[in-house]
C-alpha cells in the first residue's frame, strides 16, 4: 500500500468512528416487507446491528513512543538526553490520530525542542543498544514549514511503508534557529544497500528534491558537527 492510500485509509478509519454504523438510518427508513411488523426484529438482525455498532480497532504492526525534550529543561552542563521523557505509547491507527491531533505540530514546536516518534521499547539516543550502531539519514526546511512532511514521514513509519522496515527505529524532528531538521534513524548504519534504500524511499515518499546525506552515530560522537555524510542519495 502506498502512502497516500495509507493516508486516505487512515483518514477514512477517523471518519468511521465518528459514525461506526452510517448504514443505521437507512435501514429504518426503508419500507416494510408484507406480514413485517415495526419495531420487530430477528434475533439475527438484531444481533448484526448491535456487532456493527462496535468499531474494532486497527493495530499496528509495531507499537510506538513519542519522546519530547524540553528546551527550558536543557542544561549546558547536563548530559545529553537526561531532559528528554516518554510522552505516550500507542498500538492502533485510532491512538496515533487521537494523539496527533492533540499534540503540537513541528511549527508550533518552541525553539530547540526536539520531538521523537520510536519503536517501542527503543530509546532516541546513541547509548541505545539498537541505535548504538547506527546512523541517521537528515531532511531540513524553513521554519514553520515541516508540518506536512513530519506528518508522513509518522505514516510511513507506522504504515510500515519501507522495504527495510526491520531498520528502522524512528524518527525525530528538531526545532533550531530557522531551521527545522528531521532525522531518520536507523539499526546498522553499515549495511549500505539497506540504508541507501531507506533514504531513496523517504526523499520520494517526501517528494524532497534536494539532496540527503547519512552520518554514522559513531562518526557523530566522535567529530560531533564535522561528521561528514557516508552515503547521499
Amino acid at each position: 500500500m502506498g502512502l497516500e492510500e495509507n493516508l486516505k485509509s487512515m483518514n477514512i478509519n477517523e471518519e468511521e468512528n465518528k459514525n461506526p454504523n452510517p448504514n443505521t438510518k437507512d435501514e429504518e427508513d426503508g419500507e416494510l416487507e408484507e406480514g413485517e411488523i415495526a419495531g420487530e426484529e430477528d434475533d439475527t438482525t438484531s444481533s448484526s446491528l448491535k456487532k456493527g455498532v462496535v468499531e474494532q480497532p486497527h493495530p499496528l504492526e509495531h507499537s510506538w513512543t513519542f519522546w519530547f525534550d524540553n528546551p527550558s529543561a536543557k542544561s549546558k552542563q547536563a548530559t545529553w538526553g537526561s531532559s528528554m521523557r516518554p510522552i505516550y505509547t500507542f498500538s492502533t491507527i485510532e491512538q496515533f490520530w487521537s494523539l496527533y491531533n492533540n499534540i503540537h505540530h513541528p511549527s508550533k514546536l518552541p525553539h530547540g525542542a526536539d520531538f521523537h516518534c520510536f519503536k517501542h521499547k527503543i530509546e532516541p539516543k546513541w547509548e541505545d543498544p539498537v541505535c548504538a550502531n547506527g546512523g541517521k539519514w537528515t531532511v531540513s526546511f524553513p521554519k514553520g514549514k515541516s508540518d506536512t512532511s513530519w506528518l508522513y514521514t509518522l505514516l510511513a513509519l507506522i504504515g510500515e511503508q519501507f522495504e527495510y522496515g526491520d531498520e528502522i527505529c524512528g524518527a525525530v524532528v528538531s526545532v533550531r534557529g530557522k531551521l527545522e531538521k528531521i532525522a531518520l534513524w536507523t539499526k546498522n548504519a553499515a549495511n549500505e544497500t539497506a540504508q541507501v534504500s531507506i533514504g531513496k524511499q523517504w526523499k520520494e515518499l517526501l517528494d524532497y528534491n534536494d539532496t540527503i546525506g547519512f552520518i554514522f552515530h559513531d562518526d557523530a560522537k566522535k567529530l560531533d558537527r564535522g561528521a561528514k555524510n557516508r552515503y547521499t542519495v
